[in-house]
């Protein structure tokens, strides 16, 4: 690693710190934005285009969904938050090779709290025979 947060240019953001900035800005809205919008709401002094860019490329990837807004466009998550987590923590998962050991290392990681509210959702998920809702 030579320092600099992208591996390249000092001063320069890797492309997924920015599509995960740009997500937290419109998951933290109360309705689409359009780039503009989502520009004023993110730190640093990125250009215009780049937010543009980063914008086309979330929707590009099914991330985003967007309106028509005058003679741009007005942008919302395609999902909410939990939902894109959740997605990710799944595909990390499946692109594992084994996957016991991923799941035992990420529960033997959780806060007491955080390993509470998973047996709590675990048990919840078991109908009343002990079956998962799907009948396993």
């Amino acid at each position: 690693m030579n320092g600099f947060r992208d591996g390249g240019t000092p001063g320069r953001r890797a492309r997924g710190e920015l599509e995960s900035n740009v997500l937290a800005a419109l998951w933290s809205a109360d309705g689409p934005l359009t780039a503009r919008q989502v520009l004023e709401r993110l730190a640093g002094d990125l250009a215009y285009t780049t937010v543009l860019t980063i914008l086309s490329r979330l929707y590009d990837k099914g991330m985003l969904v967007r309106h028509r807004e005058g003679r741009g466009y007005a942008y919302e998550p395609a999902r909410d938050e939990a939902s894109h987590t959740a997605h990710r923590m799944k595909s990390l998962l499946e692109g594992g090779s084994d996957r016991e050991a991923v799941l035992a290392r990420f529960v033997s990681e959780l806060s007491e709290q955080d390993e509470q509210l998973l047996q709590q959702l675990l048990s919840a998920h078991e109908g009343p025979d002990g079956r998962d809702s799907a009948g396993h």
